[in-house]
């Protein structure tokens, strides 16, 4: 266990988790639930990481406490400084690894889009249940953003899309608002004649929370089809993902060099071609220079690749990892 690293990428939706030798085969995988220290504080949720590494470390064949040379965790809802401490913390107290390292989860996802044997240099930008933005300049300088919801300034990702998508929805059918097809589509989505239906089951718990999230993709089938509404929402997202990478770009005075762009997330990875032919022409108009690159590999493979930069693996550790991951 001491000539591996433990990798964690911990989103809003999902964990997961990779024991990976330094030589990048990959000895363990798991799987768990979405990461919410926000909510449960930072010890509960570090807490709820336990099973998943004794799972990883079981199918490397121990048995007893682990101990690897670094751990690397890339976590949701890491996003101020003092978040990330504690978290780093109660991750060290852990004592999973000999060294211990916090970052935002789009660091993982910025990783997994860059290339190996140089300095990491780009911007990411995630639009999953949530969204956020990180980059990266020579020198190892950091642009990133609080990512804490509205109150930060934040629009966007699958969560607030499927809310807006209520909002239009609920005021054309009572007149309110433009009329729009969402009005009759979601609540078809879960089996129900109208929105006031929706709203009740909404309301009052019969549809669960969670599944909230299957509004995202029922506004991109609606705004495909040509419903002007729709059609605003979605322009609406791919102009904050441009905004975020060039934003981030400028700070870090990448605006006008040749550097990835990196989009991940289930928003972007599902390629809705409305979303993503305008982030590309927007993205072009305002950094001609940036190169957009989208990231299917699951984000723990750059989780992984920061453990191995973090000890100098050799360079056929990085072919061997992303081989296994392609």
């Amino acid at each position: 266990m001491r000539g591996a690293v433990l990798s964690v990428d911990a989103g809003n939706s999902k964990t997961d988790v990779a024991l990976v030798d330094v030589d990048g085969t990959v000895l363990g995988t798991a799987r768990g639930g979405g990461f919410h220290p926000h909510l449960v504080g930072a010890e509960r949720a570090v807490a709820g990481l336990a099973p998943l590494v004794a799972e990883v470390a079981a199918q490397a064949g121990s048995d007893g406490p682990t101990r690897v040379r670094h751990v690397q965790a890339c976590l949701a809802n890491a996003d101020l400084p003092t978040e990330e401490r504690r978290l780093t913390e109660q991750l060290t107290a852990r004592a999973w690894g000999e060294t211990t390292t916090v970052a935002n989860d789009t660091f993982a996802l910025l990783r997994a889009g860059l290339g190996d044997g140089r300095e990491p240099v780009g911007v990411a930008v995630v639009c999953g249940a949530g969204i956020n933005c990180a980059g990266l300049a020579p020198g190892g300088r950091t642009a990133c953003f609080p990512a804490v919801g509205r109150i930060s300034g934040d629009w966007g990702g699958g969560a607030f899309l499927a809310d807006e998508a209520l909002w239009w929805a609920a005021r054309a059918a009572d007149g309110r608002g433009d009329p729009t097809e969402l009005a009759a589509a979601l609540p078809a989505r879960f089996g129900l004649a109208g929105m006031y239906e929706l709203i009740e089951a909404l309301h009052l718990g019969r549809i669960p929370g969670e599944r909230r999230h299957d509004m995202a993709p029922v506004l991109f089938s609606v705004a495909a089809a040509g419903d002007r509404v729709a059609r605003r929402i979605v322009a609406r997202q791919a102009d904050e993902v441009v905004a975020l990478a060039t934003t981030a770009l400028a700070r870090l005075e990448l605006l006008e060099e040749a550097v990835p762009v990196v989009l991940g997330g289930g928003v972007l990875t599902a390629r809705h071609p409305l979303l993503d032919d305008r982030i590309r022409t927007q993205l072009a108009a305002r950094a001609p220079k940036a190169v957009p690159h989208l990231v299917t590999a699951p984000p723990v493979l750059g989780a992984a690749l920061l453990a191995l930069d973090h000890v100098a693996a050799p360079p056929s550790s990085y072919v061997r990892l992303r081989a296994q991951y392609a």
